[in-house]
């Protein structure tokens, strides 16, 4: 399915109103993360795969340098037109909703899940968590609006760079890490080997696979 530029693909469970879980993907992946997802021993699920984004916009959360801050709008078109699509396209309202995303698409998942109360867990992996600000928005953020359960994980070389903002990256997850615990939601921070771009599909199929667990 096509919706404004954005392609969606969607593999279906087996059963009848098993979880559905959403992943932002910077190309289209397919079937790579399911495909791992069932290599890991995942329960059946449903997944829908976001591709064709406008990365750098609708990733993100507010305005900074290149990136345009456009994840508010995105945010609408996912509730509004590409789940109510998806649902009417499994013929079964899925027993629960799940948020995934790899690099700022792990900045999204974690974001969204506070803007809206659609999803009950959500894995950020190799989240961009050094994004400007974005430790403090969690920080002040209403417990009320934070998801039950969040999957954090990053590469232990990822703060390894001679970029400022990017260093402070591993801190910020650990940081953030903490205080979705302090504030009751069940909370993994996972370090993986290497840096930001080694085994993406499999650091986001553990991911996917943790979200399922915590709805069995």
């Amino acid at each position: 399915m096509e919706f404004d530029g954005k392609t969606l693909d969607l593999y279906q469970a087996k059963t009848p109103g098993a979880p559905l879980v959403l992943l932002n993907s910077y190309m289209r992946g397919r079937g790579d993360v399911l495909q791992k997802c069932r290599e890991l021993g995942c329960p059946d699920f449903s997944l829908a795969e976001i591709s064709g984004l406008s990365w750098d916009d609708d990733m993100s959360p507010w305005a900074y340098s290149q990136y345009g801050g456009r994840a508010d709008d995105y945010l609408r078109l996912l509730t509004e037109e590409i789940i109510p699509k998806v649902k009417a396209a499994l013929g079964a309202e899925p027993r629960c909703m799940l948020l995934a995303g790899y690099s700022l698409a792990g900045l999204f998942a974690l974001y969204a899940a506070t803007k809206c109360g659609l999803f009950e867990a959500v894995a950020s992996c190799s989240g961009s968590l050094w994004y400007p600000d974005f430790r403090a928005y969690i920080t002040a953020c209403d417990a009320a609006k934070l998801p039950k359960a969040v999957w954090l994980s990053l590469g232990d070389r990822e703060a390894r760079t001679r970029h400022p903002l990017l260093q402070t990256v591993e801190d910020n997850t650990r940081a953030i890490a903490a205080v979705l615990s302090e504030r009751g939601v069940r909370t993994v921070f996972e370090l993986n080997k290497g840096n930001h771009f080694h085994q993406a599909t499999l650091r986001t199929a553990k991911g996917v696979k943790w979200l399922l667990e915590q709805t069995v």
